[in-house]
C-alpha cells in the first residue's frame, strides 16, 4: 500500500518537533553573558516549611557582582530537597538563611531512643530539646528518669543513644 507524502511526518521531523521546547527552553534570556552568573530562583511561592523540589526552581541571569552584594544559594542542587525557613518570592534569589535541611526530629514532640552495644538493644522514650535533621547531634530528656543524654537523628526519625 503506497503512501502519500503527507500522510506520516518523518522520525525526523517529528524528533525536532519533540525538541523545539526544549531549545526554546536553553536559549531563553536565563543564558548568562560574561558578566553573569546563573542563580536559582523559585517559579512559584513557596511557604515556609514547604520541602523545595527542582520542579519549583528555574535559573535566572544577574550581574555578577550580585552574589558578593548578597549572600545567595548559587546551585540548584544545594536549595532542592530542603525546606524553607520563610517564604521565598518566585524570581527573587534564595538567601542562604531562607533554607534548612529537612527536620526529622521536632523540639518536645516524644520519639524513641535507641541504645545498641555487642547485641543489647534498649530503648526508651524521650523528648528532643531541639530540632533536628539526619546525622546530627541533639541533646533528648529521658522520659522515664529526666536525664539528658547525647543522641544522633536517624532516618526514621529515631535517635541513636550511646557511640557513634
Amino acid at each position: 500500500m503506497a503512501r502519500t507524502p503527507h500522510a506520516r511526518p518523518s522520525l525526523r521531523r517529528r524528533l525536532r518537533r519533540a525538541a523545539l521546547p526544549l531549545l526554546l527552553l536553553l536559549a531563553s534570556p536565563a543564558d548568562a553573558g560574561p558578566d553573569e552568573i546563573l542563580l536559582p530562583v523559585p517559579t512559584v511561592t513557596i511557604y515556609a516549611g514547604d520541602t523545595i523540589k527542582e520542579s519549583m526552581l528555574r535559573l535566572q541571569a544577574y550581574p555578577s557582582s550580585y552574589r558578593a552584594r548578597q549572600a545567595v544559594i548559587d546551585a540548584p542542587l544545594a536549595i532542592a530537597g530542603r525546606t524553607a525557613r520563610r517564604m521565598l518570592l518566585p524570581g527573587e534569589p534564595v538567601p542562604v538563611n531562607a533554607v534548612d535541611d529537612p527536620r526529622l526530629v521536632s523540639r518536645g514532640a516524644l520519639t524513641q531512643m535507641i541504645f545498641e552495644e555487642n547485641g543489647l538493644v534498649i530503648t526508651a522514650v524521650g523528648a528532643p530539646l531541639q530540632n533536628g535533621g539526619l546525622g546530627e547531634t541533639i541533646r533528648v530528656r529521658n522520659a522515664d528518669t529526666n536525664r539528658i543524654v547525647l543522641g544522633t537523628v536517624l532516618a526514621d526519625g529515631r535517635i541513636k543513644i550511646g557511640a557513634q
